[in-house]
């Protein structure tokens, strides 16, 4: 929505990404209670994984339980640098997005946004050592050095206050470098990516987001079926979109050619062609697209149907359409995707699934409308 607002205007969306965002910001904000505590978890991973149904049925589904889903904080006491990075960044992001249409509001995020900055800079520690039910599911392998980074960052793009472009990067120069892949974990090569446009000595930032993409062009692995590039088997389609909006949000500042045709051709190929008779990864959209998406909902019948295992179990498309999900995709370099919800490696969902993707649609729809639609 900053970098390619125009792209969701031409599909006439900009009002519901605004909502999007504010429907998010909006839960970040009640989450954060204090100046130094944010809730970072509700629920216990194992048991909400045993659990299969609606949402709003888990506690009836799980009888007996007197809170079945806890809700764990960060504080001073116990903090999580990544966790408190990452929120800032995306308050402050999202401050940028409604500057013009809600300068109240932006302001609000933009308050929230630099309060969580201080507290992960301040108190510098990984959120699973704190919430340690998440390094079960969502261990910051990378450190929680990017997050401040990256966090930093947007905040300068935010404010234009010199300290945070200096606090970016000072914590650029100690966090993991060169990784092969944008993700919830390891902000890297997006830090790479934003300062390169916002430092005073932008070279070696560009360096290295220009390296990262050219290896995604030329060196890095692509699956055998249709040439999506394959970084691992954990959300293999997720990835692929990552690296594409990743090098189209790069390419928009650096007038690469080839970084814009390589994220159309992964664009491309996550969509399908049934010319070819290469199938859509995208529910609902395209030539045979997934209907078995792991998705405890869409996989319900109509109320006032009961949902649970035996929903799961049942090998039939989800009764309820999960329009717009892209789902995880093979499992290997040379496997076969397979359209089955117990499959969850490659038909699970999720927000950071699509996030990528749809922000490199967002782009391309951008460069349609200025008339730069590549090769």
């Amino acid at each position: 929505m900053v970098e390619f607002g125009v792209g969701y205007k031409f599909a006439g969306l900009y009002e519901d990404g605004l909502k999007m965002l504010k429907w998010a910001t909006d839960y970040f904000i009640k989450c954060h209670t204090d100046t130094n505590v944010l809730y970072g978890q509700c629920g216990v991973g194992g048991e909400d994984h045993a659990s299969w149904g609606r949402e709003d049925e888990y506690y009836t589904n799980n009888p007996g339980k007197a809170n079945p889903r806890p809700c764990y904080k960060i504080d001073q006491s116990n903090p999580g640098s990544d966790l408190a990075g990452e929120t800032a960044a995306a308050l402050a992001a999202t401050a940028m997005a409604f500057e013009k249409s809600d300068p109240a509001y932006s302001a609000t995020l933009l308050q929230h946004a630099k309060e969580l900055y201080d507290f992960a800079n301040k108190h510098q520690r990984a959120y699973s050592e704190s919430i340690t039910d998440a390094a079960n599911f969502y261990k910051s392998h990378s450190g929680f050095k990017d997050e401040l980074a990256w966090s930093a960052a947007w905040l300068f793009k935010a404010t234009g206050e010199q300290q945070y472009l200096t606090d970016a990067e000072n914590h650029y120069n100690t966090m993991q470098q060169n990784a092969n892949e944008v993700s919830w974990d390891n902000k890297g090569r997006g830090v790479a990516i934003l300062l390169s446009q916002l430092s005073s000595s932008p070279d070696g930032y560009t360096t290295n987001a220009n390296d990262f993409c050219n290896h995604m062009i030329n060196n890095q692995p692509r699956t055998s079926e249709r040439g999506i590039v394959y970084i691992q088997q954990w959300g293999s389609n997720r990835h692929a979109g990552n690296v594409a909006f990743a090098c189209l949000a790069h390419a928009k500042h650096t007038s690469e050619g080839s970084f814009n045709n390589f994220g159309r051709d992964q664009v491309d190929k996550l969509l399908g062609d049934e010319a070819t008779g290469l199938r859509s990864f995208v529910v609902g959209y395209g030539h045979n697209p997934p209907t078995q998406p792991h998705h405890r909902p869409s996989s319900c019948p109509d109320r006032p149907a009961s949902c649970g295992w035996s929903e799961y179990n049942l090998n039939q498309p989800n009764p309820q359409l999960l329009t717009g999900a892209l789902v995880g995709g093979v499992r290997s370099q040379n496997g076969n995707y397979e359209d089955k919800r117990s499959d969850y490696v490659q038909n699970e969902v999720a927000l950071d699934y699509n996030a990528g993707f749809q922000s490199a649609v967002a782009a391309l729809l951008a460069l349609q409308k200025d008339g730069n639609c590549g090769e």
